[in-house]
């Protein structure tokens, strides 16, 4: 069983059916079924999602990635500050991550003022933060492989010298 390929099949589209994996793959339905399992039960495959489109969706929906500079705790590092902040419901993401600062936080909200509420009185006031910048998504052009406002992408562009 190819289980990359597998993978980056369900990534693509998580909607292809078991008969149409094994087509591509070159496998039984029922292989792929087992991998899928197996792949579930481990936990490699957390779940499914589908991508939206938040402005055609949800015009007043606001989303913005928070960057979080932080004291680690001795013997703990990161883990119990990233623990804290992941179990609020508005934050989508949360990534440690190497440079200038530590955290990756993503949220989503009904207003930008809710948002910059949210990392004001309880992002920022955990112990432990030492610094948060927040950016505010204007406009999705790509997000896991899917180009969005197609009709307006023009690939010619696209070829390098």
């Amino acid at each position: 069983m190819q289980t990359n390929k597998l993978l980056d099949l369900l990534r693509q589209n998580a909607r292809l059916s078991n008969a149409q994996l094994a087509a591509m793959l070159g496998e039984s339905e029922q292989t792929v079924a087992d991998e899928i399992s197996r792949l579930e039960r481990e936990g490699i495959i957390m779940g499914y999602s589908a991508i939206i489109d938040e402005e055609k969706a949800n015009e007043d929906g606001v989303t913005a990635i928070i960057e979080i500079k932080i004291t680690p705790i001795k013997d703990r590092g990161f883990d119990d500050l990233a623990h804290t902040i992941m179990a609020y419901d508005e934050v989508d993401s949360v990534f440690l991550l190497s440079g200038a600062y530590d955290l990756s936080v993503t949220i989503s909200g009904t207003s930008l003022r809710k948002v910059a509420l949210f990392v004001s009185e309880r992002l920022a006031v955990l112990d432990g933060v030492l610094s948060t910048t927040t950016h505010f998504i204007l406009r999705r052009y790509k997000e896991k492989n899917h180009v969005f406002n197609e009709d307006n992408f023009d690939e010619r562009g696209m070829v390098s010298p």
